[in-house]
């Protein structure tokens, strides 16, 4: 594994450990050049899978499917709440694992988009509605009234 600090390409690995369920593994790595030392997750790869977007006019674009970028939208939405890591790992690693599995190699954004606010939504009402307005694209304060009135509606019922 490549030193992120010197870029030197030998590094030991100090310590394993399951991490997100057993759905990884966390290493802890020391580099044999500087002495640096950092984490590395492995986790299974089912099949690659390319992220379809919106069509614009110049046609769909596409682009490999990116954990990172996922698990940053949720954190995103997720921000100065009381939401855990763990539990946004937890939610990043079911959502692959439901786009890894689907059989197809490629799925639409909106799908991802989906499978992101039907998780949300069971995981913390307000990160749902930060989610939703970007996704959904709100271009007044009425549109955004509107959704959090119908999430208020379905926390009573």
């Amino acid at each position: 594994m490549r030193c992120p600090f010197c870029a030197h390409d030998d590094s030991q690995v100090k310590d394993s450990r399951p991490a997100e369920d057993n759905a990884a593994i966390r290493r802890r790595r020391q580099c044999s050049s500087c002495g640096a030392r950092f984490t590395t997750f492995e986790r299974v790869q089912l099949r690659e899978v390319t992220v379809v977007k919106s069509a614009d006019q110049a046609g769909a674009r596409k682009q490999p499917f990116d954990r990172m970028k996922l698990e940053q939208s949720i954190a995103l939405a997720c921000r100065k709440r009381d939401v855990s890591r763990e539990q946004i790992d937890q939610l990043v690693s079911g959502i692959q694992r439901q786009v890894e599995t689907t059989g197809e190699s490629e799925i639409a954004s909106s799908r991802i988009g989906e499978l992101v606010m039907d998780g949300l939504r069971q995981l913390d009402s307000v990160a749902y509605i930060r989610f939703a307005s970007v996704y959904r694209d709100f271009s007044e304060a009425r549109d955004f009234e509107e959704f959090a009135s119908t999430v208020h509606e379905a926390g009573q019922q």
